[in-house]
């Protein structure tokens, strides 16, 4: 269905003289908003109090975005809290693998992710990931459920919907736990349960929970290049034999740096030419071919990953050292 939809959007474009392209972050057009409501004002004004980095984001990067299933309690050793200690461990080495953004204003950045660099500058309460007392893989106790109802209460808000109004920005440094505690005492009305919802829908770390788990930190890829991060994601969490091979690889990524956000730094920065994030590829990949084999996927989505992983992964390479090449 995606394959089709991007078809009739290809389709589209052509008709009036454009050509889709697929970058993490625009490599030449300076940020310019161009929805007018007020979700965006507020989030405008709410991100400009802390530089430019909200304004990149909102109107100049792009991401596939792979959505997952989240398990349950009953899955025994593959359920929601194993696929969550999974998934942000091996969330460095899919940064890495993909990323796609090293240009802005049509210079290289340092970055092989520049789309990431951005997010890494934003509100880091609301784009970093929650934490479970130790950096993944290790942090395998805890409940990924009191993780996220911590994370989300304290972060700030982002705006306050106020039916009518086009201004729905929100007092700064204001967050959802003090606007429960607050209660309408103070200068809000008391919260909803609607508004924890759109709360939440302002949250953007790396694995955002929402009934299922939505992956966020893949750079948008060039033409059908989605299909290949959509494939190798949920062929490393759905095979528990893939699974425990992706665990055991990016274990490495996460021994040694104190700061559980280094890692995330280091793929964006290096991507695969890192050592250590360039051999946990090298298994990830391995390991989700091994599980496409098993499930039986069309040929032609196993053959992506084939051909990806020949140009790219087996050589510690990422699609932005194509764009770098060429600069």
């Amino acid at each position: 269905m995606t394959g089709r939809d991007l078809a009739a959007l290809r389709d589209a474009a052509a008709a009036v003289g454009l050509e889709l392209c697929g970058y993490g972050l625009d490599p030449l057009r300076p940020p310019r908003r161009l929805l007018d409501l007020p979700r965006y004002a507020a989030m405008e004004r709410f991100f400009d109090r802390e530089g430019p980095w909200g304004r990149q984001m909102m109107c100049g990067t792009a991401s596939v975005q792979v959505c997952l299933d989240a398990g349950d309690d009953g899955a025994g050793d593959y359920g929601y809290r194993s696929r969550w200690r999974l998934l942000h461990a091996i969330g460095p080495v899919l940064v890495a693998a993909f990323a796609n953004s090293p240009l802005r204003g049509g210079k290289p950045t340092g970055w092989r992710s520049a789309r990431q660099q951005v997010w890494s500058n934003m509100n880091p309460g609301r784009t970093r990931a929650p934490t479970l007392g130790a950096p993944p893989p290790a942090a395998d106790h805890g409940d990924p459920r009191d993780a996220w109802a911590a994370y989300a209460l304290d972060a700030e808000l982002m705006c306050v919907r106020e039916p009518g109004s086009a201004d729905w920005t929100a007092p700064p440094g204001l967050t959802f736990r003090d606007w429960l505690r607050d209660a309408g005492s103070g200068a809000l009305r008391a919260p909803t349960a609607e508004d924890l919802d759109y709360h939440l829908s302002t949250l953007f770390p790396p694995v955002r929970p929402r009934g299922h788990m939505e992956l966020r930190m893949i750079d948008a890829q060039p033409d059908d290049g989605w299909i290949v991060p959509a494939a190798v994601a949920t062929a490393l969490a759905d095979d528990e034999r893939a699974a425990d091979a992706a665990m055991a690889a990016a274990e490495p990524v996460w021994d040694g740096p104190e700061d559980a956000h280094e890692p995330w730094l280091c793929a964006a920065r290096s991507g695969p030419a890192d050592p250590r994030i360039g051999r946990a590829s090298r298994q990830c990949f391995e390991a989700a071919d091994a599980a496409l084999g098993r499930s039986g996927v069309p040929a032609a989505i196993r053959q992506a990953v084939a051909d990806f992983t020949e140009r790219y992964v087996l050589n510690d390479r990422c699609p932005a050292d194509d764009h770098l090449e060429v600069t």
